[in-house]
């Protein structure tokens, strides 16, 4: 082996991060392989390359014995002497048997080990960036698609879109831009597998944190998000600072931080409710657009009694019950939503002459 191939070694070390010895080891043990292989022996041999000249040698390792029974795995005592007169009984003795041609399978198999070392190194380098993203947001271009998924290429690596994490009729082609949501990264022997998706609830988290300086900096803070990908979402803030207003923050200048985000998922609708720790107060913003009268907290079923003007019954529950399914998503509290007329029949409430409860959301279309 040629000084040029120890130089190039000592450069992958500094370029790509590999240690030269975890490569010398790896040819070693690959070279043992290819004797056996090539000179049909079942000898037990032990290569050995210079790590300064990158000279090889092959030694034939043999047990130190009285009698030989199998002579190429045994040796006697008196011919292990002629080769170091210190062996004893049970010693191994190292013999070269270096073949006159071994340099060019040498060759020849040193390259496939340092060609799949980097492969093995980039792809662990690229798990190793990618790993960090998960459940974070990246952008890409799609490649292809077959019947199950699309591609789509994040630079170095491609990463899979499977079609059932697409929102309801979403199309792409060859080319488009997009971004989605990492679920899971997982090392294969393939290599890294990147899966992505844009339908969870995630992407709509993360979406926001881009778009609202607030989120970012930690000042509002995001405590739940519930989400029919698609069609509609809810999603609950919280302010740190008592003076920056949590919905607005996330609505923008004249609607613009949240108008970004609704384009991105294809007019997706957007409730942007506060977060209270007070169940009363949290249940009826969450129910957004609807206006709501009163709020009965059943604590040990935690189950939500919420009642509503009679006008508002349909909206409070939305069109094939999603608002009412999205609010209790959102709140983790079961909500069972009564107008007043239902619930002055089968309670005895009477109407209220009181304004409605004080809510604080927004909905955006």
């Amino acid at each position: 082996m040629s000084m040029d191939f120890i130089e190039a070694m000592n450069e992958l070390e500094r370029e790509k991060g590999i240690s030269k010895d975890i490569l010398f080891e790896a040819i070693e043990a690959a070279l043992i392989s290819s004797y056996k292989r090539n000179f049909n022996t079942a000898q037990n041999v032990r290569v050995d390359m210079n790590r300064n000249t990158g000279v090889i040698k092959v030694y034939a390792r043999k047990l130190v014995v009285e009698e030989v029974l199998d002579p190429r795995t045994e040796i006697s005592v008196p011919a292990a002497r002629e080769i170091n007169p210190h062996f004893q009984l049970e010693d191994i003795a190292e013999i070269e048997v270096t073949p006159r041609d071994f340099g060019r399978i040498a060759a020849q198999t040193a390259k496939q080990v340092v060609t799949q070392r980097i492969r093995e190194a980039e792809r662990g380098l690229i798990y190793n960036k990618f790993v960090d993203k998960e459940e974070d947001i990246v952008t890409g271009t799609v490649q292809r698609q077959d019947l199950r998924n699309f591609y789509v290429d994040l630079g170095k690596v491609e990463a899979v879109l499977p079609i059932g994490e697409l929102m309801p009729n979403e199309k792409f082609k060859h080319g488009d831009r997009i971004k989605a949501y990492i679920t899971k990264v997982e090392n294969t022997t393939k290599g890294p597998q990147i899966m992505l998706s844009r339908t969870h609830p995630g992407l709509l988290k993360r979406l926001f944190e881009l778009e609202v300086p607030e989120i970012f900096d930690g000042v509002v803070e995001i405590r739940s998000v519930a989400r029919e990908a698609g069609f509609r979402s809810k999603i609950a803030v919280y302010s740190r600072n008592p003076e920056v207003d949590p919905v607005g923050s996330c609505v923008g200048p004249k609607g613009l931080r949240v108008q970004t985000v609704v384009n991105e998922l294809r007019g997706e609708k957007i409730d942007i409710v506060r977060f209270s720790e007070e169940v009363e107060e949290y249940v009826a913003n969450a129910l957004s657009p609807s206006k709501v009268l009163e709020v009965i907290v059943f604590e040990e079923e935690k189950m939500a009694r919420v009642i509503v003007p009679d006008y508002q019954l349909s909206l409070a529950i939305g069109i094939k019950g999603q608002n009412a399914r999205l609010a209790a998503k959102l709140t983790g509290w079961k909500i069972d939503i009564k107008s007043e007329s239902q619930a002055e029949q089968e309670f005895g409430r009477p109407k209220t002459t009181s304004a409605e409860m004080h809510q604080d959301s927004v909905s955006v279309d």
